[in-house]
């Protein structure tokens, strides 16, 4: 497929960076750090800024997120937020690459390493070419892979509030979607996520006597098809609720019926109002169907990432970007939303917002030890950053 390119908003004026982002990408990936522990991460993001000329930089927001303010040269404006995550995963790399991960049992298998390349290179592009109104904040996040996530706690500190910004998109690679493709959509594009701990609790015994305890494997088996009973009769089957149980730890021994079973697993759906009901129903249906049974149930639930929610107006703004960028075929506006999660959704609560998906090709999948971010991909990031930055405060 042809990529449209021109001389004002085409790729082709970013792939003058493509190199040194390409640099910065591999020291990344050689060098993952995990959670809210990214000092050196945060210390290279830092100096590259800093040689940009930026001159606002302020640093340690959730521990080792960083802000970076650019004042355009087109007037006063409002501010919008870019941001990109810089956490790791605590994988096995196997993606046998010459820049592999030298840290044991760390690797960039999410392509954060190929997000923060892409913001630096659209920081030194938009630090040497203002043409826009209004301040861009580049927002380097940490922690987007872990609970309570790095996102959560930037909102909670004000960084919203602090750096005025009243806009905030967010960007993702995909594997699957060609390189130099765009998928985005209006509305919830990623689903909230939730996890349970749920305590079965009866009366142990010898397994040679049943009758006289209570048994809560058989329990927690009555109360596992109750949860699909949950999904598949008490939901709409338009609206999307999955319920899953992920661990099942019960007992010690052939002989011995234990006194309870732990049960936990995940709850994802595009619906606040599903996610009550599942709060909700999870307790109800369990507990009825313990207490029928001769035992009774304990559950904890969290909410641990709300529905990633694309607003109308950020969502065309992304879209025209993106189009500027490779032209109306390559940008997928119908993109089905993904029941997977995104801490982005706690800056998309407070502030209105998008977050579009680009391609990364044919590559292994996200989170496998195989996977590997494609240099490819970073003048058509660096390339929509800029874009969108011009389209969101053209002067």
């Amino acid at each position: 497929m042809r990529i449209r390119e021109n001389n004002r908003f085409g790729v082709k004026r970013f792939r003058e960076l493509q190199a040194e982002a390409t640099s910065w990408r591999r020291h990344l990936h050689r060098n993952p750090e995990l959670g809210y522990r990214l000092e050196n991460t945060s210390k290279f993001v830092r100096e590259k800024l800093a040689s940009f000329g930026i001159n606002r930089i302020e640093t340690g927001i959730a521990e080792t997120g960083i802000v970076a303010m650019i004042k355009g040269e087109g007037g006063d404006g409002p501010t919008i937020g870019l941001r990109a995550d810089m956490d790791a995963l605590p994988i096995v790399e196997a993606s046998g690459k010459a820049w592999s991960s030298e840290v044991g049992g760390y690797m960039h298998g999410c392509g954060h390493d190929g997000h923060t390349a892409m913001l630096l290179g659209a920081a030194k592009y938009l630090s040497r070419i203002r043409r826009f109104k209004g301040s861009v904040a580049l927002i380097f996040q940490p922690a987007e892979e872990i609970l309570p996530s790095g996102a959560q706690k930037m909102v909670q500190e004000g960084f919203l509030d602090i750096f005025r910004i009243s806009q905030v998109f967010g960007m993702h690679n995909t594997p699957g979607i060609e390189i130099g493709q765009f998928g985005i959509c209006h509305g919830p594009i990623l689903s909230s996520l939730d996890d349970f701990d749920l305590i079965v609790k009866g009366k142990g015994g010898h397994a040679a006597k049943p009758h006289e305890g209570v048994d809560p494997i058989v329990i927690a088996a009555q109360i596992i098809l109750g949860f699909q009973i949950l999904v598949s009769r008490q939901t709409n089957p338009i609206e999307a609720l999955v319920i899953s149980v992920t661990k099942i730890n019960a007992g010690t021994a052939y002989n011995v019926i234990p006194d309870q079973v732990h049960l936990a697993g995940t709850v994802r759906t595009f619906s606040p109002g599903l996610r009550d009901f599942a709060e909700r129903e999870i307790l109800v249906s369990s507990k009825g169907i313990a207490r029928g049974l001769g035992g009774d149930v304990e559950l904890n639930y969290r909410r641990d990432t709300p529905v990633t929610f694309n607003h109308p107006t950020e969502t065309d703004l992304a879209i025209r970007a993106a189009r500027a960028l490779v032209g109306s075929s390559s940008v997928n506006t119908k993109m089905p939303p993904r029941i997977s999660s995104e801490d982005f959704a706690y800056m998309l609560e407070a502030r209105p917002g998008a977050i579009i998906y680009i391609g990364n090709g044919p590559t292994a999948a996200l989170h496998n030890p195989a996977y590997d971010f494609d240099d490819e991909v970073l003048p058509y990031g660096i390339g929509y950053w800029v874009n969108l930055v011009e389209t969101v405060l053209e002067p």
